[in-house]
């Protein structure tokens, strides 16, 4: 299948879209908010339900899980060794045969998934966003009964990433069947802490690379969100469509390594700027994060290259989900998005003027 990359010229400018987590404990609400952004994305409600939390969810269906209220994953040892060899022969079965339906999250996981799907059918939407906890983070947060990371056990480690894998082609499949193409994010917090001198890691980044490309052959559009700061030239040399930042936190991160961010936006990605702050201890004025956005391109754009021809592409959005921020905050936030759409937006009209 050819690349999706060139769809991401068909997005409106600085096209809205939401991180994913959302405040609500009605599915309906939230359908209502994610839909009215300009590229629908699917809510998960983790105040409805832990289940909903992003590693509970990506790791659902996994032998011997437990989590609690906070979502912190335990997988119980000796049942997971109990019941290994049936699940890893569901997985791999379900991947060889590209028959993944068993492998979408249940209404349990994310009780919005089918209403999300069944509207994006029905309004014909040519994009629509889903996400999922990524193979690193999911890996290195999750615990074994004995209270190591899930990576420290290697046929356990496997066994995830083989899970996340046909978890992240069955959501893809299912937004394709509902006739948009897919923008799919994995959502890797914990990249904070990579550091590529340690051989696990590097092989982590290229399980994440088969991850990214694996959803790309299936027709989706792939990108990673990070809201911490971590070593993006080893992210924006992964073949991403898109790159999601803080973007008060990480822009000036992200263009310090120059070269692998322009050849990066060379190849026709772009980023996902999370343009407005959700953390509620932080102040700031929003013209002036604009402003700093605008300043941050033009200071170290090669020449040639317009600012405005970049921010015509970018997609903009929270810097962060916002499942644990209360619901007027929430609206106020995405309110806040669409401002900065609007002055950001006003830029392109006066260069084009």
């Amino acid at each position: 299948m050819a690349s999706a990359r060139p769809a991401l010229k068909l997005l409106p400018p600085c096209a809205t879209t939401g991180i994913g987590s959302l405040p609500h404990t009605q599915s309906e609400l939230a359908l209502q908010m994610a839909l009215q952004h300009d590229i629908p994305f699917l809510p998960q409600l983790p105040r409805a339900d832990p289940a909903e939390l992003m590693i509970p969810a990506a790791l659902e269906g996994l032998p011997g899980l437990s989590f609690d209220a906070e979502g912190l994953c335990t997988v119980n040892l000796e049942e997971w060794q109990a019941q290994r060899d049936r699940f890893t022969l569901k997985i791999e079965s379900a991947l060889s045969s590209g028959e993944l339906g068993d492998f979408e999250p249940s209404a349990a996981a994310c009780r919005s998934l089918r209403p999300f799907l069944w509207e994006i059918e029905n309004r014909k939407a040519p994009f629509a966003k889903v996400q999922l906890a990524g193979p690193a983070t999911v890996r290195w947060v999750a615990k074994t009964s004995r209270g190591e990371p899930a990576s420290d056990t290697t046929e356990l480690d496997q066994q995830i990433f083989r899970l996340l894998l046909a978890r992240s082609l069955a959501m893809v499949k299912a937004v394709r069947r509902a006739g948009a193409t897919p923008i799919f994010f994995l959502d890797e917090p914990g990249l904070y802490a990579l550091d590529t001198r340690n051989v696990r890691h590097s092989v982590v980044l290229k399980e994440l690379s088969l991850l990214i490309v694996a959803a790309q052959r299936e027709g989706a559009l792939v990108g990673v969100h990070c809201c911490s700061n971590t070593r993006w030239g080893e992210l924006l040399g992964l073949g991403l469509d898109l790159l999601s930042i803080d973007a008060r936190l990480s822009l000036d991160a992200v263009l310090e390594d120059s070269q692998a961010f322009w050849a990066f936006m060379a190849g026709g990605s772009t980023l996902s700027l999370g343009v407005v702050p959700t953390d509620l201890a932080t102040s700031y004025v929003l013209d002036e994060l604009v402003d700093s956005v605008e300043a941050s391109f033009r200071a170290t754009a090669p020449r040639g290259i317009a600012f405005e021809g970049l921010l015509a592409q970018m997609l903009l959005t929270p810097a962060c989900g916002l499942g644990m921020r209360s619901v007027p905050d929430c609206e106020r936030i995405v309110g806040e998005v669409r401002d900065a759409q609007r002055r950001l937006r006003g830029l392109l009209t006066q260069s084009a003027a």
